[in-house]
């Protein structure tokens, strides 16, 4: 059976999704931003009308960023901020907690083992692995680097 290049060619074309790209991006943008502002306006409340030295403060942000977004996911409400913003909600971390949580949410059904403990990290996994892959790699050729004088 042979295959008409031409509809083949239309058929691609007929699913392939079309994004415009400026509205995206300035969506990722504004999006990526809020979430920026709002952990900006946390730290500065807890550096300011708290008393927290700037370590502190910019731990707890992070707490509380990562506490909100899973309680947003659990709710439900966090993919569509997801579906709207992009990458924008992705990439801080608010989107790496996202990704925790959702599995977790979504295979409780199968139980605490099998379901939670072996799905929660599905999406998050490889960004930890590689994430701590990397660190070793660079920390040993900083290491090394420091032994021969260079750093």
């Amino acid at each position: 059976m042979e295959i008409d290049k031409k509809k083949y060619e239309e058929y691609v074309k007929r699913i392939t999704p079309v994004h415009a790209f400026w509205p995206t991006l300035g969506k990722a943008f504004l999006t990526g931003g809020l979430i920026c502002t709002l952990g900006q306006f946390i730290n500065n409340w807890l550096m300011n009308s708290r008393g927290l030295e700037q370590e502190a403060a910019g731990a707890w942000t992070s707490l509380t960023l990562i506490l909100l977004s899973v309680l947003l996911t659990g709710f439900n409400i966090y993919p569509k901020l997801v579906t709207f913003g992009g990458a924008g909600a992705l990439v801080p971390i608010t989107g790496f907690a996202n990704s925790v949580a959702a599995p977790a949410i979504e295979f409780h059904a199968e139980g605490e083992v099998f379901g939670v403990g072996c799905k929660i990290f599905t999406i998050a996994g490889p960004v930890i692995l590689y994430g701590v892959l990397a660190s070793w790699a660079l920390g040993a050729v900083y290491w090394i680097g420091g032994m021969m004088g260079i750093f």
